[in-house]
């Protein structure tokens, strides 16, 4: 693990991270975590927490009452444990060893309570196994791939804990937004799609999805977010998450 922690939202949260070339929180922790602002007494969960980044900085950034960190590899428990107690919000952050993708009643025993969040933020692993090349770090090549069938599962375990009227926050690939849509239809509505540019003029690189558990509101589809100039600078909207100022929630 690295020994100095990293700074995020301008240096108000400090994170100690696995080392460079493993799995590590960056830019899509911090427009995960200011998606959606948590209503002041309000339970979250951060599904696939790792280190803590997107949990902790929504705990920092908001009045939310309890947040639950929940990650299944061992060494990345402990070091957001670690970061929750080094930013002082150990007091409102509980951290849980579990497996998203298990059975409802071992997700149950492991301390996962059905319709107990108000607000449940994720980042699932990118890709499917036999559908990119792994990393050679393990504990990164686990980050980034789900087994066949892996997201519909994961959304399951993010629906189930949300209480009705409960809303999810999460981000992925951007070629992957049929494949979330797909997995959100029958559990979620009022889905508002914001795509994600590196820079103007050219791809999506990513899709923030906000929805809410059995809302029957139509899509929604948001202005983008253009995270560099040709430069290579932060657009000042891009800097200013950065810093921790959010967006308008949609």
């Amino acid at each position: 693990m690295s020994t100095e922690p990293d700074a995020f939202l301008g240096g108000s949260l400090r994170l100690r991270q696995p080392p460079r070339g493993a799995h590590r929180a960056g830019t899509d922790a911090v427009l995960l975590a200011r998606l959606l602002v948590p209503e002041p007494g309000s339970m979250l969960y951060d599904l696939g927490a790792a280190a803590g980044a997107v949990g902790l900085a929504a705990t920092r950034l908001s009045e939310v009452d309890r947040v639950v960190l929940v990650e299944r590899d061992p060494d990345l428990v402990a070091l957001a444990r670690e970061n929750a107690s080094a930013n002082g919000l150990d007091d409102r952050v509980a951290v849980i060893e579990a497996d998203i993708l298990a059975p409802g009643a071992q997700r149950r025993d492991a301390g996962l309570v059905p319709d107990s969040a108000d607000l449940v933020l994720t980042n699932p692993p990118f890709f499917e196994e036999g559908a990119h090349r792994p990393s050679p770090d393990p504990g990164k090549a686990a980050a980034h791939t789900f087994a066949p069938g892996g997201l519909d599962l994961w959304l399951r375990t993010c629906a189930d804990l949300l209480r009705p009227g409960g809303r999810l926050g999460l981000i992925h690939r951007a070629d992957a937004l049929p494949a979330c849509l797909d997995a959100l239809r029958g559990r979620f509505g009022d889905c508002a799609v914001r795509p994600v540019y590196g820079r103007a003029g050219r791809p999506a690189i990513r899709v923030l999805i906000a929805a809410v558990k059995g809302s029957r509101a139509p899509f929604r589809l948001l202005p983008p977010l253009v995270l560099q100039e040709e430069t290579g600078r932060f657009t000042p909207e891009a800097e200013a998450l950065h810093r921790g100022t959010p967006w308008p929630p949609p």
